[in-house]
């Protein structure tokens, strides 16, 4: 999953994208208001973490502009205001959440990825096609009720993949979502995950699961015709 995490404190700013690049999600960041619009106009995030004071335009600013566009992408705002009337401001400016600072990383990162799920109409933190069993919260992937080990890229198209099961997912997709601005990407990058994806969970059933669409994408299921 792609967040882009738009925080003007430089301490915040290492600190959160350390912790979500730890866990698993590529990472934009930015500390400016109106490059932080820019990104968020022109990439594909699955969440926004927003501070809601920043220099060029604010937060709130940003998301009634995001939302005026009707842009999708899922926003928590994070903020050290702590009244009622701050946190229904920002709910009725178009936020999904809304964080008070201080807090705790594995606070915002249980929002993050409940955000992230509900981009992709996923309630619950488990997957199931088949015999693959995917645990979003625990990041842990299970074929024939076997541990399947993959690296963190790896995992990352398999969620995103898993997240939209049955679904033709595109090349370019594949690449806006799970690559960030800080990796050079090769030509044949995403071929390379897909083989490397499809060798570790067949390793305990030969059954495919990743079928390709010549010219179009790839599409995880069971029964893709």
């Amino acid at each position: 999953m792609r967040v882009l995490l738009v925080e003007d404190s430089k301490r915040l700013q290492a600190t959160i994208s350390a912790a979500l690049r730890r866990s698993g999600y590529a990472v934009d960041v930015s500390g400016d208001g109106t490059e932080g619009l820019w990104l968020a106009e022109t990439n594909q995030y699955d969440a926004i973490v927003l501070d809601i004071m920043l220099p060029g335009m604010d937060g709130l600013s940003i998301l009634k502009k995001l939302r005026q566009k009707a842009e999708p992408q899922r926003v928590i705002l994070l903020t050290a205001r702590d009244t009622i009337n701050d946190r229904v401001h920002g709910l009725e400016s178009g936020a999904d959440d809304y964080l008070v600072k201080p807090f705790a990383l594995e606070e915002l990162l249980a929002r993050v990825q409940v955000l992230c799920r509900h981009t992709y109409g996923i309630e619950q933190p488990q997957i199931k096609i088949d015999d693959l069993e995917i645990d979003i919260t625990a990041k842990k992937i299970l074929r024939a009720g076997r541990l399947v080990k993959l690296k963190p890229r790896e995992y990352l198209l398999l969620e995103y993949l898993a997240l939209r099961a049955g679904q033709v997912v595109s090349r370019s997709d594949i690449e806006a979502h799970i690559y960030d601005g800080e990796t050079d990407l090769m030509s044949n990058v995403v071929e390379s995950a897909i083989s490397s994806l499809r060798k570790k969970i067949g390793a305990f059933n030969p059954k495919p699961l990743i079928h390709t669409r010549h010219g179009l994408g790839y599409i995880l299921g069971s029964n893709p015709e």
